[in-house]
């Protein structure tokens, strides 16, 4: 009898292990652009949002190749790290940039994971960084609004977090502006956090990348950070459930928050985002920028399938 106990002990405890399994994609990511058209004897200051290693992705720099010297610094608010480089007069017409990366990204299963050990509650700090407003997200009007709406057609305690779904009705767009749905999510009854980085396709080994991808996670006390990613529930109404709670491997991370002063601090706004390079020509910000970002899977190690 207790040997059997034992095995069926056994069996649930890697029954158990497996439903934790989370998968991981390794994979080369290529990050170019060329500024073009510069008058002469202009100055010129670039910054380059660089990918960083966290819980969930491990980056190393292959190569970091540019018509000017890189400096990295780091951006004071959230701590992202950028590539800096300036000239006072250039006498070049247009300068190249290009970094390579070798990136392990893995699954971020945020409710059924409980393997990162997360404080009771955030810090006062923590909470006036994250949810105060920002200049294109506010946190009334309509977002409020929706939230407030979604919070008295469910009352549940089963329905706990069901406020958060409302947001999958609105993709996170590919716009300068701030995508809806994250606008949403700043108004909700928890603690937000914005990241941004690229999105890799699922069904592809290699290809160039043609833009960005935003996604969220929110603050729960008692639970920590819970990843949700609203305009792939929006792509993907299949795996809608998934998506409220974890964020896949197909994405690499390059940077978090809005509103950003960067390092040094440039003489344009704070940036609504960063995730593209910014350049500023003569004190003014500089869109003539031609971008080239693609990828290669290296190694793919598959831990557990959805």
């Amino acid at each position: 009898m207790l040997r059997k106990l034992c095995v069926l002990s056994s069996l649930f405890l890697a029954f158990a292990l497996s439903a934790l399994a989370q998968d991981s994609r390794r994979f080369a990511f290529h990050y170019a652009f060329t500024v073009k058209n510069l008058p002469a004897a202009s100055r010129v200051r670039v910054w380059i949002p660089a990918a960083q290693s966290d819980a969930y992705q491990e980056v190393r720099v292959v190569s970091a190749k540019a018509d000017l010297p890189l400096k990295k610094k780091r951006e004071g608010k959230y701590g992202n790290q950028v590539y800096f480089a300036e000239v006072s007069t250039s006498q070049q017409a247009k300068l190249h940039f290009e970094i390579n990366y070798d990136v392990l990204r893995r699954e971020h299963i945020g409710l059924r994971n409980a393997a990162h050990a997360v404080p009771a509650s955030l810090s006062a700090e923590e909470r006036q960084k994250d949810l105060q407003p920002d200049v294109l997200v506010p946190t009334s009007g309509l977002p409020a609004d929706l939230a407030a709406k979604s919070r008295k057609e469910s009352r549940s305690s089963s329905r706990k977090h069901a406020p958060f779904t409302t947001t999958f009705s609105l993709p996170c767009a590919t716009t300068k502006r701030a995508p809806v749905g994250a606008a949403v999510m700043s108004s909700m009854p928890a603690t937000p956090r914005f990241e941004i980085g690229f999105p890799l396709p699922a069904d592809k080994q290699s290809s160039e990348i043609a833009s960005y991808h935003c996604w969220s996670d929110f603050y729960v006390d008692g639970k920590g950070w819970i990843p949700v990613d609203i305009s792939e529930a929006w792509k993907h109404q299949e795996k809608r459930d998934y998506f409220f709670g974890s964020h896949d491997v197909n994405r690499v991370q390059f940077s978090t928050g809005r509103d950003l002063r960067l390092n040094p601090p440039q003489d344009g706004k704070p940036l609504n985002y960063f995730v593209y390079p910014y350049v500023e020509v003569d004190g003014q910000e500089y869109p003539d920028v031609s971008l080239a970002f693609s990828f290669a899977d290296r190694v793919t190690a598959v831990a557990g399938k959805k």
